[in-house]
Parts: C-alpha cells; sequence; structure tokens
C-alpha cells in the first residue's frame, strides 16, 4: 500500500505552529553519545522516522537506546562494536556521523557509505583527509569507509569547503585526541554550535564554536550528559514561506529567529511583514502578491541549501522574474521538473535556475525526491487550483513531524489517501 497527500488549493495559512528540535542536529547528538560510556540523554528530540533509525545504528554498535516522545535515552558501553554497517545505515544520510566517535573511541571504524535523499553527490574526502592528518589511516572499502589509528593526535587542519559533516566527524575524533587540534574554515551553522555545546558538557574543550576556526584541545575522557536540542532552523523557515506564499499570517514559536537573519530578510524584500519576539518566536504576514526575489544558496550564514525549493516554489508564484542559484547539491534542481508539471515557468541553465511567476499554479500529480522538495511540492499545492496530489510522503515524513496536522492546525485541506 502507498500512501500520498491530497492537498486542496487555495487555502490562507494562519496560526500559530511549534517547531521541535533539529533533525541537522539530533543525530549527530545521538553519535556524540558513543563518546562517553554510560548514559546520556538528548531531549526536544523530533518525532520523525531517522530518529528511530540512528537508534538502530547505535543499537547496532552495542548501545542501549530507548526513545519515548522527544527523549532518547542512550546507554552507552564500555566497549563498543566498531563495525557500523547495519542495514540502518543505507536508509540515512547522516548516518556517516558515527565514522568520527568511533575513529575517537575505539581508534578504529568500519562505516557503511550513506543513504537518503536523492540531492546528489556528498563525497567524504574530506571527512577521510580530516581524520588522516589526526593520525588514522583512512579507505573506502567493499562500500564501507575503513578507518584505524594506534593512536590519534592534534593537527592543523583547513578545510576545502565548509563541510557541515566533515567538521562534525573531525570535531568529534579531535576532543579525544592527544594534543590541540585547529579546523580552519570549518561549518558554522547553528547545528555545529549545538554539538560545540554537548560536547562541552561532556568535557570536551572547544573554542571558536559558531566561528570559522575551532580549535580543540583533546582531553582523556569524556562523561555521559543531558542536552536540549535546538529548534529546527529549516522546518522554521519552511513555515515562514508558507505564510508569504499563501499570503497568511504565521506565527513560529521554538526557533531562535538570529539563525534565519538572513531567510525572514528576503521575505522581508518579498513584502512580508516580519516581527520577531524573544529568542524563539517570530511572525510572518505577507497581505499581497510576494515580489520577486534572487537566491543564492551557501554555507551558513549564507542562505541554506535545504530552503531552495522554497525559494523556488515562492518565486513561482512571485510578481516578476527571479533567480535561483545553487551552488552545493548539483541534483536539487530535479525539484522543478515537478514545480513545472504544477504550472510553474521555470527553466534551468547549469546551476542557475530562471523562474517566472505566475498567479495561480495548477493541479497535478507530483513525486517527492527528498524531504523539502516535497514540502515544497505540498506549499506550492496550496496555490494551486484544484487538488494536487503529492507522492513518495516517506521522504516528508523524515524531516518534518505532524506535518499534515500543522497545516490542518493553520486552515489548509490536506489529507492523507492510502491506495
Amino acid at each position: 500500500m502507498s500512501e500520498h497527500f491530497r492537498v486542496q488549493g487555495g487555502a490562507r495559512l494562519v496560526g500559530e505552529v511549534d517547531v521541535v528540535g533539529a533533525k541537522n542536529s539530533v543525530l549527530k547528538l545521538m553519535a556524540a553519545a558513543l563518546l562517553a560510556e554510560g548514559t546520556t540523554t538528548i531531549t526536544n528530540c523530533p518525532e520523525i522516522l531517522d530518529v528511530p533509525l540512528m537508534a538502530d545504528v547505535l543499537r547496532s554498535l552495542g548501545c542501549e537506546v530507548d526513545i519515548d516522545g522527544d527523549v532518547a535515552t542512550i546507554t552507552t558501553p564500555a566497549e563498543l562494536n566498531h563495525r557500523a554497517d547495519s542495514e540502518a545505515m543505507g536508509k540515512l544520510r547522516a548516518s556517516v556521523c558515527v565514522l568520527g566517535p568511533l575513529v575517537g573511541r575505539c581508534k578504529r571504524a568500519v562505516v557503511a557509505l550513506p543513504g537518503g535523499d536523492a540531492i546528489g553527490s556528498r563525497p567524504l574526502d574530506m571527512h577521510q583527509s580530516g581524520l588522516r592528518k589526526l593520525g588514522a589511516r583512512s579507505e573506502i572499502e567493499h562500500g564501507c569507509v575503513v578507518a584505524e589509528a594506534e593512536g590519534l593526535h592534534g593537527a592543523q587542519i583547513w578545510l576545502d569547503f565548509p563541510s557541515v559533516g566533515a567538521t562534525e566527524n573531525i570535531l568529534m575524533a579531535a576532543v579525544l585526541a592527544n594534543g590541540t587540534t585547529v579546523i580552519d574554515n570549518a561549518a558554522r551553522e547553528p547545528e555545529i554550535v549545538d554539538i560545540c555545546v554537548m560536547l562541552q558538557q561532556m568535557g570536551a574543550r572547544i573554542e571558536g564554536a559558531g566561528t570559522s576556526t575551532l580549535t580543540v584541545h583533546g582531553v582523556e575522557s569524556l562523561r555521559p550528559t543531558e542536552h536540549r536540542v535546538i529548534g529546527d532552523r529549516i522546518v522554521g523557515a519552511t513555515w515562514a514561506f508558507a505564510a508569504a506564499m499563501t499570503r497568511g499570517d504565521i506565527t513560529v514559536r521554538g526557533v531562535d529567529p538570529h539563525h534565519l537573519d538572513l531567510v525572514l530578510e528576503k521575505l522581508r524584500m518579498a513584502g512580508a511583514e516580519v516581527t520577531t519576539a524573544g529568542h524563539d518566536t517570530f511572525r510572518v504576514v505577507q497581505h499581497d502578491r510576494p515580489q520577486s526575489v534572487d537566491f543564492v544558496t551557501l554555507p551558513y550564514p549564507g542562505f541554506a541549501t535545504d530552503l531552495q525549493p522554497f525559494a523556488i516554489a515562492l518565486s513561482s508564484v512571485s510578481d516578476g522574474t527571479s533567480m535561483i542559484t545553487e551552488n552545493l547539491f548539483e541534483a536539487r534542481f530535479r525539484f522543478i521538473e515537478e514545480m513545472v508539471r504544477l504550472g510553474a515557468d521555470a527553466r534551468t541553465d547549469g546551476h542557475h535556475a530562471v523562474v517566472r511567476g505566475v498567479e495561480k499554479l495548477s493541479s497535478a500529480p507530483v513525486w517527492a525526491s527528498d524531504i523539502r522538495a516535497g514540502a515544497g511540492l505540498v506549499l506550492a499545492g496550496l496555490c494551486a487550483d484544484g487538488t494536487t496530489e503529492v507522492y513518495e510522503i516517506f521522504h516528508i515524513e523524515r524531516g518534518y513531524p505532524g506535518f499534515v496536522e500543522n497545516l490542518r492546525k493553520l486552515g489548509a485541506t490536506v489529507d492523507r489517501v492510502t491506495a
């Protein structure tokens, strides 16, 4: 039996929505629990499929994992299994984040190459290069990353690109290395800061979180901790775009508005009224048809590649012509093929997309290729005449807990159909 969403066009989304913990943070925090023997508790976990998948990965390494609502309790043994090649690994892009902790703790790791979204290649060259500079040997063998070291030592590491995954893996290996490691051109995302905060709670010595230079003074061992996941800025931004696209009025709670400074500024340029309240609430109100705005995806604090489908969807119903430039993932523009089914006037040239806005999209059956593309198609369906059917919705549910329920609460007519 396959399920899809049936989306009725014409809704104006109005109301309040709560955002839970960040998908792009929680899985790495769960992996960080491997670094300390004992029980680590992670709260504000999003109730999405990827969390139990990561729990399965950790169980395959010898951990006991209990998930109760938004709380994950991970008990890490004194002796870990160093082979992370379970079936769950192939379903999860983020599963490679166990590489650094295993090398740091066990001094060896066999980690299956990750699966997940169809948005293009994510090579592990920088992960391996960083581990080699820390003193490990690392190769790709039989579909796995194989790394081994007699001991890890501090090193000066320059990343050719501020990769989030490479920064995290090198960081988690370096916290238990002998000496000081400096990671230059490190990723600066809020999720990197989140993992640094958790590691510091565990006893790690890290300086420079949130900057492009991380300095890690290795320690002999870490201790378990309790940590709350930061709010999901990508989900928060999704609701912000939903307000702008549907000429709605949505208040978003649970995510730091400063993590979305550029996104909210782009929406202001499109004509939205944006206000913030405190450290975890913002409101987006769009009265008239949005104005066209150009977008360029870049590493944080630039415009996130995860939000590119929403930029395209917004541009599709805006007044004017927008150019969207994708600098990070080569396959992400396949989303445009589905938007064209919905009547979008869009074309691509290399890593650029030109979108001429139309007054209203037209309903059609469409297929999600990844988490954000799926959510973008649902929002586009709300701006179409008639009923749009969105297939491959398991992608959406990997990133958006209670997506249909929140849409309905905001006034959309969206049904889950089993056929």
